[in-house]
């Protein structure tokens, strides 16, 4: 019993880990995008 709860936290916290990665990839690449793009003067 002991074992699956160990493998199910781990498999939690990877999946956490992924997710928190995965946004901070994404954060990252539309901050890139808004500072390199030409400002709209319209």
């Amino acid at each position: 019993m002991l074992k699956k709860l160990l493998i199910v936290a781990a498999v939690a916290g990877a999946a956490f880990v992924v997710v928190k990665k995965v946004k901070a990839s994404s954060d990252e690449r539309a901050l890139w995008h808004e500072a390199t793009t030409a400002p709209d003067l319209r």
